[in-house]
């Protein structure tokens, strides 16, 4: 948990260098296992440069990061106390999210934990920078709710478009464009994959930073309305892509979310 007196930037923390070699190799290990989900962070890490840094930093410095750092509340706590958010209306942020969650398995928390079978304890930084790349992850998810993208191979890719747009690590977008050059090399699929991550990042750069969103508040909204006020627009393409690899028979499970295969 962040306290306010902590340092905006432990002494041994790195804020420059950019390992393409490095971020290349864990890659490979990504493709060769998709669910090895540990090689992402290690791609974040090895690209991560100073604009990243100074966008943590400028946050924290102002009237809502010195807020949240006030408050205290950890979100993945948050995000997986169902119960907190029972009394939410049907086609609220938290009933999609809920939903979401419950049907691929997932929990807050296991993000947390995997994030640290990269990064143990006695590589983390005890300092604010920290706390606030530790918002960037904790905040995944609620990404994928607000922008409608998938947890299919290019609905992944896609938001990391969109995600690399609103947080600036190069390790963002080079896996999100090497992700499209593996779904378009393994596929041959005519779908037009790199204009879905250019979309991705159109729409990045229009919305409103998610990272920097109050949870809580936006938990509790109507779906349709927090994506207006927080102008996220609908990633027409990608759903588009979707179509194209569905009519050429392409393997549903591994391209297609859950609510195309029932479209």
């Amino acid at each position: 948990m962040a306290k306010a007196d902590q340092p905006l930037v432990h002494p041994n923390r790195k804020t420059s260098g950019m390992r393409p070699i490095k971020a290349w190799r864990h890659f490979r290990k990504l493709v060769a296992d998709k669910e090895d989900t540990a090689q992402v962070f290690h791609i974040i890490e090895a690209m991560k440069g100073k604009r990243s840094h100074r966008q943590a930093w400028d946050f924290i410095a102002s009237e809502t990061g010195q807020r949240y750092l006030a408050d205290r509340s950890e979100i993945p706590e948050m995000l997986d106390d169902h119960g907190r958010w029972q009394d939410c209306a049907p086609n609220s942020v938290a009933s999609h999210y809920i939903a979401f969650m419950r049907r691929e398995g997932l929990s807050a928390a296991g993000l947390v934990e995997e994030s640290h079978r990269f990064l143990p304890p006695a590589k983390r930084y005890n300092d604010l920078t920290e706390w606030y790349f530790n918002r960037l992850r904790d905040t995944h998810d609620l990404f994928h709710i607000l922008t409608g993208y998938g947890r299919d191979a290019l609905g992944e890719a896609a938001l990391l478009g969109f995600s690399y747009e609103q947080n600036h690590n190069r390790g963002i977008l080079f896996i999100a464009y090497a992700g499209a050059r593996e779904i378009k090399k393994s596929t041959g699929t005519s779908a037009p994959l790199f204009a879905a991550i250019r979309e991705g990042r159109e729409l990045g750069r229009k919305a409103a930073k998610l990272a920097h969103m109050d949870v809580a508040r936006v938990m509790r909204e109507d779906i349709d309305e927090a994506r207006a006020r927080l102008n996220v627009g609908k990633p027409e393409t990608y759903f588009r892509c979707l179509e194209i690899m569905r009519e050429e028979g392409l393997a549903e499970d591994e391209f297609l979310p859950p609510e195309a295969k029932t479209a």
